[in-house]
């Protein structure tokens, strides 16, 4: 079963984290069109420097969600009942519609969405061998 990753979640891959080196090696991942467009602002701007052809590779790496309608009109319903802000509305919406049942982040916005079946692992707040 897929797991869904959100733009925070690679930080603390960047910085570490066991649990995400341990979600990146063994899990099948999910992400949104949306990080990749937050990733590649931070490469502009000289950030993940060390991760030559980041991008690239990371779209051989995993699948990614295009926002197509339903999750644009998904997430402003989660946007409006959560008071999450747009672009989290958006890639949650994405990778609700994948199907994922585990969400890893370091936003606390995610955790706004609370729906039986879905988890959402706050990396910030997770501790190795918690997840």
């Amino acid at each position: 079963m897929p797991v869904g990753i959100d733009t925070g979640f690679f930080y603390a891959l960047k910085q570490g984290h066991p649990v995400a080196i341990q979600v990146w090696q063994e899990k099948e991942i999910v992400t949104c069109a949306l990080v990749l467009y937050e990733l590649q602002k931070k490469l502009l701007k000289g950030e993940f420097k060390h991760w030559p052809a980041f991008i690239e590779s990371l779209k051989e790496a995993v699948t990614i969600v295009e926002i197509n309608t339903d999750i644009a009109l998904k997430a402003a319903h989660l946007a409006h009942g959560l008071g999450m802000p747009g672009m989290d509305a958006l890639i949650l919406a994405a990778l609700l519609e994948a199907g994922c049942k585990e969400i890893y982040t370091t936003d606390s916005h995610f955790e706004l969405y609370k729906k039986k079946g879905v988890e959402i692992i706050n990396l910030n707040k997770c501790f190795p061998g918690t997840a």
